[in-house]
């Protein structure tokens, strides 16, 4: 039996907390069949039996690569754990995890607090009764778990801030893969890939949501649902995102009139065009156009 742990404990100060992200305990362990787990090399505050399960003061995102197991916590039954899923532990949230005895598992993990995920929190981005994330086996993030291990051995000047970095983009894999993967479940997603195409296509000739809907097929109300859900857009909204943008090209690349700008893009009027484009940037077409060209 052959039980690898790669783990580093960290300390931070007042300005890396400043940053809005520091980093508590990042590691490795490859836990062979049969072997006991969790190992005994971490220190007090961080060890535990799996049968009482343990609360931290931090969170950690912990990476299974191998193997399967189970996990369960105060907001979530016992669930099943395999290869390609993430769990995310919250402060102060009962939990307990362990490997399968008939495979073990390899893990990888980082521990972190801030206001950086605090505020994703609070803003539901991520939330107790849903810590499990499908990722998929993803050799990007398996290198950021292990360039975090490498900063934090070597602990160079402005280690916390590069691993508060590498971090963050974690969360993001996470979040981002685990919407994507669960939505690729549907057979929906064809649809809406379908229908962004549409959109980029069509957003000049005037195209409204209902027009997309019917031509991928879909009954609007549901069409509007999924579209939202993949995209974190309303139709409408992802059409007149399109439109600015364009509108924006225009503005800057050519000579054509506000009028034309707006006909181009697929609004009514430069009227129109000059309110909704206000509204997004905060400044008129026209002095758009007069400060980045100046």
């Amino acid at each position: 039996m052959t039980q690898s742990v790669t783990s580093k404990y960290l300390i931070d100060n007042d300005q890396d907390m400043r940053w809005g992200l520091t980093i508590n305990t990042v590691g490795y362990q490859h836990i062979d069949a049969g072997e006991p787990y969790p190992p005994k090399a971490h220190p007090a505050g961080y060890s535990f039996l799996a049968s009482k399960g343990r609360v931290l003061e931090e969170y950690q995102f912990v990476y299974i690569t191998r193997g399967k197991g189970v996990f369960t916590s105060k907001s979530l039954s016992e669930t099943e754990i395999k290869a390609g899923d993430m769990f995310l532990l919250f402060p102060g949230e009962w939990h307990s995890y362990h490997p399968d005895e008939k495979t073990g598992w390899d893990e990888y993990w980082i521990g972190f607090k801030g206001l950086n995920i605090d505020n994703r929190v609070t803003n539901g981005f991520f939330i107790p009764s849903e810590p499990v994330f499908h990722v998929g086996l993803n050799e990007e993030i398996v290198r950021m778990y292990r360039h975090a291990i490498t900063i934090a051995r070597e602990q160079r000047i402005g280690y916390q801030q590069m691993l508060a970095g590498i971090a963050n983009v974690i969360q993001g894999f996470a979040y981002a893969l685990h919407r994507h993967n669960t939505f690729e479940d549907q057979e929906a997603a064809q649809q809406i890939q379908k229908a962004k195409v549409i959109m980029m296509e069509k957003f000049g000739e005037g195209i409204s949501p209902t027009d997309v809907a019917e031509n991928i097929n879909m009954g609007y109300s549901k069409f509007r649902r999924l579209f939202k859900e993949y995209t974190g857009y309303a139709p409408l909204q992802y059409i007149q995102e399109l439109r600015l943008q364009r509108s924006k090209e225009l503005l800057l690349s050519t000579n054509l009139s506000l009028s034309e700008i707006a006909d181009e893009v697929g609004y009514d009027n430069a009227d129109y065009f000059s309110t909704a484009f206000k509204k997004k940037n905060r400044i008129t077409p026209a002095a758009y156009r007069k400060k980045l060209k100046d």
